[in-house]
């Protein structure tokens, strides 16, 4: 059965490549397009759509008021389009906090219409699968602190997620202290969009929060997110952990890609790693995280339960690379027992 759509922008042009575009995929049926919030709730009403898509400045309601009443009444799987703008990108916050599944750039700027076609059908894709009702429940953070850690030298986690990543990113996050060694994220994210997400985390949390930039060191304290559209890598000189911050080929249809990250956290920190791979559609990271596990890392994947979609866990729990099975709520707790 083919995923039901529907289109809400208010531009005719991105209405228009949106429908042609999903159109090419057998499994994606694009049932209707609404210029703003009023005639897409006659429309959701009336063609039952799977999933939405959902511009977030539009005239007469804007994107993410129509999101939080939609998700009171009508919760629906939505993927947010938005401006790769500094506003933009705020906005995407915002409206991932309102119920939003993902987030994606719209046409131009450094996307093109092909790069964004295939981003669009994966969110879309993901989307389908997540299970509204259950997820506020399972991803509602604790904010319990827990007790300061004693050693926190030479030390380093890894962190990969997609779809629901951001809600579940903040329930680890904000749960961990200040002394935490230093964390690596990899969050399937645009370009810019990251940057705007690293800053609500650092406000949440105890530890620094920041997007990464190429050289910066891994220290106990710092999270570092890498940057949308580029690769995140760990390195070490003498026992200094550092990142690299590159362009690449897209690996698992990614960049940044979580697969990236982990293989180079196997190779360079071994037995001083912990892995952690959590909500997402998808594979990428399940054979990273296995060489993580084979060098000696400790690994953790998030439960079926507590998870938006149930894709790169299961994959990573198939291969055999994963130590423990948690439910988000408590996998800082299994972090800070575990060092």
């Amino acid at each position: 059965m083919s995923i039901r759509v529907l289109v809400v922008d208010d531009s005719a042009v991105v209405r228009s490549i949106f429908s042609t575009e999903l159109a090419r995929d057998p499994e994606i049926t694009v049932v209707g397009t609404a210029p703003d919030p009023f005639v897409a709730r006659d429309k959701i009403i009336s063609l039952h759509p799977d999933v939405l898509t959902l511009d977030i400045e539009m005239p007469r309601m804007d994107g993410i008021t129509f999101l939080r009443r939609l998700m009171k009444h009508y919760p629906l799987p939505t993927v947010v389009v938005s401006s790769l703008t500094a506003r933009g990108s705020e906005l995407a916050m915002e409206a991932i906090d309102a119920g939003a599944v993902d987030v994606i750039c719209k046409p131009g700027t450094s996307y093109s219409v092909g790069d964004m076609s295939v981003e669009l059908i994966e969110k879309i894709k993901a989307a389908s699968h997540v299970r509204l009702a259950r997820k506020t429940e399972a991803l509602k953070p604790e904010i319990s602190r827990k007790l300061a850690l004693t050693k926190t030298t030479n030390k380093v986690i890894a962190i990969g997620a997609s779809t629901g990543g951001i809600q579940a990113l903040q329930a680890v996050l904000t749960t961990l202290p200040v002394n935490t060694p230093g964390i690596m994220v990899v969050q399937h994210m645009p370009e810019s969009f990251t940057r705007s997400l690293a800053m609500r985390l650092n406000d949440l949390c105890d530890m620094e929060v920041s997007e990464a930039v190429d050289g910066d060191s891994v220290v106990p304290g710092r999270v570092l997110i890498a940057p949308g559209n580029f690769h995140m890598m760990l390195q070490r000189s003498g026992a200094r952990y550092y990142v690299r911050v590159a362009k690449g080929p897209l690996v698992n249809r990614h960049r940044p890609s979580v697969e990236v990250l982990f293989k180079s956290v196997a190779k360079y920190a071994g037995n001083n790693a912990v892995g952690i791979i959590m909500t997402g559609m998808g594979a990428d990271g399940a054979e990273g995280i296995r060489e993580m596990h084979e060098n000696g890392a400790y690994t953790i994947a998030q439960d079926e339960a507590s998870c938006v979609v149930f894709g790169m866990p299961k994959e990573a729990i198939k291969l055999g690379g994963i130590d423990r099975v948690a439910p988000v709520d408590s996998i800082s707790g299994d972090i800070l027992a575990h060092l």
